[in-house]
């Protein structure tokens, strides 16, 4: 970092000037790593902290649909697509410009409607694709955004944009913004969980801490076995363990108190205490076993499709993280690099995903009501963006970031409503468009945090997961 150089040259010259140089420096990064009205514990750097104003959820659990599903395949219903079916785009669809890109690039001139049928469910009489059976049955539970937009309609930037609130990496991820912002409920455990076999394009940037201290990046447990590689030390070495840690931590704090600010050697001590800390906490959360037979069933753990296995375990670890305090757990569907990414064969993918993921889904949120978790616990899902109701390939779909739905669950938020609107065939937002930043704000307010007071002091600018201050608002009608 280039503070962290400065400083060593600094420490290291002696010079008349480096005293009151570098208290400065310290006092600036010092207040910069704390959220208004909070202190950070650099040794403690996960310790709970008190949100700006009453929280409606205090957990997070992310279920990141990678690859860009259709939603109007799945939750938006379209009528007028289904009619026209086949047919050449309508010119008035044709009129407006694309900010982004050229939404009809690469694709044939000509509507396609999906082969799945639609139903109407719950009070609220909301139709889903038959996709979703077991969604469905929770639709009442739902708070549906239907008119969501993207700045970029490729996989990486759009992702990036969706976890992190830029289409460039290199920012800090939402879930390590929440957890600098909130610490965590359980010192046992990382703040912040990732559960993928696959994650998004463009890798770890998508979860990164960037310029946030160490402690609040995000760690992947693993959905089989133990959770984390090389927990348990060799037998021969574990009645010293302790004092051997012990040792090793004098030496790093006597290294540390040399280089007073440097928030990397800092975080370095705290993660070797919460490695220790770790060795029985997550080996219990691993242990799915335990969990009745008619829990694991419902998850669809002994599926015989495997993905649907491997993803109903990784909602379940979910369930058990957030259950011991886990503040963000954030879960990829894509068992492999393509998700619902179907250009060619969007049939072929849409039911392979929706049967992937569905079921487990709705176990999830049945499991989190039953135990009085949902209350606390905001759910989300959202893919980086949407896809064409124009034909690609043989019967495929292409990118779009012009409009598409998420949904998001508990929390706090209003269940069974549906906020905005695509125009009648599902290509752009039409009613009430709402942007990631928007999205993100809703979460961090859902969370007691005000996304303005939100914010880390790098290279003399305040940055924010929302970016400028007021450039932002919450979406309407989610948060009741």
């Amino acid at each position: 970092m280039l503070l962290s150089s400065r400083r060593e040259f600094l420490t290291q010259t002696g010079a008349g000037f480096a005293g009151v140089a570098l208290s400065a420096l310290l006092a600036q990064e010092l207040k910069a790593a704390a959220p208004r009205g909070a202190s950070i514990d650099p040794l403690q750097p996960l310790a709970e902290r008190v949100s700006h104003f009453a929280p409606q959820a205090k957990q997070v659990i992310f279920l990141f649909q990678y690859g860009g599903p259709s939603t109007f395949d799945l939750l938006d219903y379209k009528p007028e697509l289904i009619k026209l079916d086949g047919q050449k785009v309508p010119e008035s669809f044709k009129k407006n410009p694309d900010r982004v890109g050229g939404v009809f690039n690469h694709c044939k001139d000509e509507l396609m409607a999906g082969p799945w049928k639609w139903r109407q469910y719950g009070e609220s009489g909301q139709w889903v694709s038959e996709l979703l059976p077991h969604t469905a049955k929770h639709i009442d539970e739902l708070c549906q955004v239907r008119s969501m937009f993207s700045e970029s309609s490729n996989h990486a930037p759009a992702t990036y944009l969706m976890n992190t609130g830029a289409i460039l990496g290199g920012k800090p991820s939402l879930g390590s913004w929440v957890t600098y912002g909130l610490g965590s409920l359980n010192q046992n455990l990382p703040g912040y969980v990732l559960l993928y076999k696959v994650g998004g394009l463009g890798g770890s940037q998508n979860w990164s801490n960037a310029f946030l201290p160490a402690a609040f990046q995000g760690t992947q447990f693993r959905h089989e076995g133990s959770p984390v590689l090389n927990l348990q030390p060799p037998a021969e070495f574990a009645d010293v363990q302790r004092s051997t840690l012990d040792f090793a931590q004098t030496l790093n704090r006597k290294h540390a108190a040399e280089r007073p600010g440097v928030l990397d050697l800092d975080g370095r001590i705290a993660s070797y205490e919460l490695a220790y800390r770790m060795q029985s906490a997550a080996l219990d959360i691993g242990e799915l076993s335990l969990e009745t037979k008619e829990t694991q069933d419902a998850y669809g753990l002994h599926d015989a499709n495997g993905p649907k296995a491997l993803f109903g375990r990784m909602c379940l670890l979910s369930r058990r993280l957030v259950e011991k305090g886990v503040r963000f757990v954030q879960l990829y569907n894509a068992v492999d690099k393509l998700g619902w990414d179907g250009h060619d064969n969007n049939t072929d993918y849409h039911n392979r995903n929706a049967a992937q993921t569905d079921q487990p889904i709705a176990a999830l949120l049945s499991d989190l009501k039953q135990r009085g978790l949902l209350d606390t616990t905001l759910v989300i899902w959202a893919g980086e963006f949407g896809r064409t109701p124009m034909k690609q390939g043989n019967n495929g779909r292409n990118h779009n970031p012009y409009g598409f739905t998420i949904w998001m669950a508990g929390g706090g938020v209003k269940a069974g409503s549906v906020i905005g609107s695509t125009d009648e065939i599902g290509l752009r937002a039409a009613e009430q468009p709402q942007s990631v930043k928007n999205l993100h704000a809703t979460i961090l307010t859902a969370l007691g945090l005000h996304p303005d007071d939100l914010f880390f002091e790098f290279n003399g600018r305040q940055e924010r997961l929302t970016g400028v201050a007021q450039s932002w608002k919450t979406i309407p009608g989610v948060l009741g």
